[in-house]
């Protein structure tokens, strides 16, 4: 990884994340960069904030948004997704104050991401690699994005990745055989929140 996170510095952004969220919904106010930001923090990064509820020690989605690709300072990043993962998802209803207390936030911090270059697109099984990398996929003006922690909850092989890819972008899953569509890989630093506001963790995925 060209970047890399403390766990200090993950723990920072997980606790920034939930702070914004919580003062978004209590008051509509936007958070602005901690004082005692570490400095690293302000590099362009692309990120994602996830916010997962727990219902009988199982976690389920509850928004997940951000930025591929590095254009804003991560702590920026950080703060924008977060706001936009509990509110602005369109998949569910926006989060609400009585919630905080039965969900979890989880932070991906993203390399950027490389186009996966192949001669033939059944190459593309053998270039990836569930447990390290997440997937782009693009086909004229359609884009899917999963992370890479998505396989490996689900217990997905590369190949089928690459399908629910394509089903992401609302393309049919044998879509990445197709000459036109495009690939790319990153790679993600990850941490997350074991229990509801409780102890942070980095993620290891392999």
């Amino acid at each position: 990884m060209p970047f890399e996170l403390t766990d200090q510095e993950g723990k920072f952004l997980i606790q920034l994340a939930r702070k914004t969220v919580t003062q978004y919904l209590e008051n509509g106010k936007i958070q602005k960069p901690p004082k005692e930001t570490p400095q690293k923090l302000f590099e362009q990064c692309g990120v994602f904030v996830t916010i997962n509820s727990i219902q009988n020690g199982e976690k389920a989605l509850r928004g997940c948004i951000g930025y591929p690709y590095p254009t804003s300072p991560l702590v920026e990043a950080v703060i924008d997704s977060a706001i936009n993962a509990a509110t602005q998802d369109p998949r569910f209803e926006p989060i609400t104050s009585d919630e905080l207390g039965g969900v979890v936030f989880e932070i991906s911090v993203l390399t950027p991401p490389e186009p996966v270059q192949v001669d033939n697109p059944k190459d593309y099984i053998s270039k990836i690699k569930v447990g390290e990398d997440g997937l782009i996929i693009e086909r004229g003006y359609r884009k899917g994005l999963l992370l890479p922690q998505v396989p490996i909850e689900w217990g997905w092989c590369e190949e089928e990745f690459l399908c629910q890819c394509c089903v992401k972008a609302g393309l049919p899953p044998d879509s990445w055989l197709t000459k036109d569509a495009k690939i790319s890989k990153f790679k993600a630093i990850i941490f997350e929140e074991q229990t509801p506001n409780g102890e942070i963790v980095r993620l290891k995925l392999a």
